[in-house]
């Protein structure tokens, strides 16, 4: 089988496929969510095929969540192809290959044991993703500055679907956990400040899932448990501002009241039940949110005079709209 050449393009401009080794069954579902495990080789198209990336070398297979992070778009497009213990060539022109050096670094920092949590940071934005700076590995600056097409040859080892490795997610050692928790945050504010709030949801959603986890596993109220508790809140209270806008202003209430019962000290909590409350009418509990902003931290004077200028007006414009269906009625 393993000489089988079978170029085709993908449907895609600048993609060829060759087969070097055919699999076996139908083509599996990548569905969003699905977990996706798969040797890669990066190769330059060059006379000596220079090898820039090689996973068996490293000694673990890339996983990649389809719809998540840490991924290079196209790969999805190319592994999407591909039967299970298939063996492909890709050919793929600049277009697909202009971010594979920022993609190829975060790989090697967590082969290296190095954090991988910083590398999001570089890809933030277009603007900074051109931005010339070092990757810190000369042969990705290379290709950062010139960008060139590549080779990639995959060796697809198995998908499995979002039903089915859930019960593995428990697998995820704790330190990985911790590790992509910032990861996910970062991804949220990011969400968060384009607009994108329910996407930005998934993702604090999703790392407070990863904090609990690794929670309950600690004492409660020791300081271990303690530190996850804070991060926690943070991500609570950032997922409660985007259900704000998403105008979901009972689940709003319902979960800055849960922080609150545990945690009487926390000021952003009440100032943002202040705000649903005042969203749904309930004028004398967003006063009293309010004026417990006030005495937990006075520098927000200006911010809660504000709310209480919004509620004031609020109150005397459903007041006369009320006097008017009342009018009405008589």
């Amino acid at each position: 089988m393993s000489n089988i050449k079978d170029t085709m393009l993908l449907g895609s401009e600048g993609i060829k496929k060759t087969i070097l080794h055919g699999g076996t069954g139908d083509i599996p579902k990548f569905i969003t969510g699905a977990k996706v495990t798969f040797h890669f080789r990066t190769q330059l198209c060059d006379d000596e095929r220079t090898v820039i990336d090689d996973s068996k070398v490293v000694g673990t297979p890339m996983e990649v969540v389809i719809g998540n992070m840490f991924k290079l778009d196209i790969w999805e497009t190319l592994l999407s192809s591909m039967r299970i213990s298939e063996v492909a060539e890709f050919w793929c022109d600049t277009v697909h290959t202009g971010v594979y050096p920022l993609v190829s670094k975060s790989m090697r920092r967590i082969a290296e044991g190095k954090d991988p949590v910083d590398w999001h940071i570089h890809t933030c934005g277009m603007a900074n993703m051109f931005a010339y700076h070092s990757l810190g590995y000369d042969d990705l600056d290379e290709l950062m500055k010139e960008p060139k097409p590549l080779y990639f040859v995959l060796e697809l080892l198995r998908v499995q679907q979002p039903s089915e490795y859930n019960r593995e997610t428990w697998a995820l050692n704790d330190e990985e956990r911790l590790r992509v928790v910032p990861v996910l945050h970062g991804q949220g504010n990011k969400l968060f400040k384009e607009g994108e709030y329910e996407k930005a949801t998934q993702k604090y959603k999703e790392a407070i899932i990863c904090l609990k986890n690794v929670q309950t596993k600690e004492k409660a109220w020791d300081v271990p448990w303690l530190k996850l508790e804070k991060m926690a809140n943070t991500l609570t209270l950032n997922y409660c501002q985007c259900l704000l806008r998403m105008e979901e202003y009972y689940e709003v209430i319902e979960h800055t009241s849960d922080i609150i019962n545990q945690h009487p000290g926390m000021m952003k909590a009440y100032y943002l039940r202040g705000k649903a409350h005042m969203e749904v009418w309930n004028e004398a509990e967003a006063r009293q949110d309010f004026s417990r902003v006030l005495d937990l931290n006075p520098t927000m004077k200006k911010a809660v005079k504000k709310e209480l200028a919004v509620l004031n007006m609020r109150m005397e414009e459903k007041n006369l709209e009320d006097k008017k269906k009342y009018k009405g009625m008589f």
